[in-house]
């Protein structure tokens, strides 16, 4: 089977699934955020897949990455639009539902049902817009956290996450040593690169300076900032594939001609293929979205130095879970290592496996049987909340 093939399930995974939503902090209590400004009311969308057990020790959060949402399996009624970790979740699949009660929440931030700048703010009466404020990893994980207690959890049996949600795992582990008996970390960093935060500047700029973003009004306009989050998505979507796997899928193939055009039409089919991500995007997400969750990221950064990583971890005890693939270049291989040697060296029990594919960074998401089999070995061995 080739890397990321499809696969036919032999059964029909969780079905038709709804997503929820609760309302977790008020104006009165509002979230505490690490700026030091407050954010209330606070909703959270969520779906859940499974049964908690009556000792509510089976619970599984999955943290999605930067432009993910709560639909992480199963369909909508009426819809056929299967969630975006769809064969990893239902019975006898990684995260098996006979045994896990699996969590995902969207983001506070986000703009899948959760809290974020699209939100009416109750000061004004108006969509938040730019006028939201700047939320962290750390933020994002104390509104989970909040979530995870609210469906009766007081202790997980893991927290998975890949990407941005491999930060939030991370964020997980150290915040809420108590609540997380395994951890794992996929195609993910302890903080970005000079380069990433480069491509998360260029995009911001791109949505910012488009004539339709308005200020981030634009909705009260009745436009949005198409062409800069169009943009913006296809930078993005280059860095969350490889070299290799770019060439093999398109080489130079021309796209529904047989010569080039000596103009500047989308001659190539690789042009063509990013032009319809862009596009197929700005009809799913909200550019202020992006804008804040990008900048979360270049915020992340949980061990500044030795001294920070150490009080950190000091009262950690979870099992580790890293894994990286060997054609991602947004967060590559060495990203990973970086966070395995600063676990082994606090003496913290954690195994790592890199995935040899073509994929990029996108492999997280797709079915590399190896890396499954590794995911599902794990939680079966030590997905237990102690």
């Amino acid at each position: 089977m080739a890397d990321g093939e499809a696969i036919e399930a032999s059964d029909p995974g969780v079905g038709v699934v709804e997503t929820r939503s609760v309302t977790l902090f008020t104006a009165a209590d509002p979230l505490q955020l690490d700026s030091g400004a407050t954010l209330g009311p606070v909703t959270l969308a969520y779906e859940t897949y499974g049964t908690l057990s009556p000792e509510r020790d089976n619970a599984v959060l999955i943290c999605h990455a930067l432009t993910g949402d709560a639909h992480v399996a199963g369909v909508h009624a009426g819809k056929d639009d299967p969630g975006w970790w769809d064969d990893f979740v239902g019975p006898g699949r990684v995260f098996d539902t006979d045994r896990h009660f699996v969590i995902c929440s969207n983001l506070i931030a986000g703009c899948s049902g959760s809290t974020g700048p699209g939100s009416l703010n109750p000061a004004t009466g108006r969509a938040y817009g730019l006028d939201f404020p700047m939320v962290t990893t750390a933020d994002m994980v104390r509104a989970q956290r909040a979530l995870v207690r609210h469906l009766g959890v007081t202790r997980l049996r893991a927290v998975v996450g890949g990407s941005v949600g491999g930060m939030q795992a991370l964020q997980w582990a150290l915040d809420y040593p108590d609540a997380v008996a395994s951890c794992v970390i996929i195609a993910s960093t302890t903080r970005l690169s000079a380069q990433n935060i480069a491509f998360n500047a260029v995009s911001r700029q791109a949505i910012m300076t488009d004539p339709d973003f308005h200020d981030g009004r634009y909705a009260e306009h009745g436009v949005i900032p198409h062409r800069g989050l169009a943009t913006a998505r296809m930078m993005a979507h280059i860095t969350y594939l490889s070299e290799e796997g770019l060439q093999v899928k398109f080489g130079r193939s021309l796209q529904d001609r047989d010569r080039v055009s000596y103009g500047f039409d989308r001659d190539f089919a690789v042009e063509s293929y990013l032009h319809h991500q862009g596009t197929k995007f700005v009809r799913r997400f909200d550019a202020n979205t992006y804008l804040y969750l990008t900048k979360a990221m270049d915020y992340f950064d949980p061990f500044p130095d030795a001294a920070a990583a150490a009080r950190a971890l000091e009262p950690v005890g979870c099992n580790f879970l890293v894994c990286s693939f060997s054609s991602d270049w947004r967060f590559d291989t060495s990203r990973s290592l970086e966070l395995v040697q600063t676990l082994l060296r606090h003496d913290k029990h954690v195994a790592f496996q890199e995935f040899r594919t073509a994929l990029g960074h996108d492999a997280f998401l797709l079915d590399v049987p190896a890396y499954k089999a590794t995911l599902k070995a794990f939680l079966d061995r030590h997905g237990r909340a102690r």
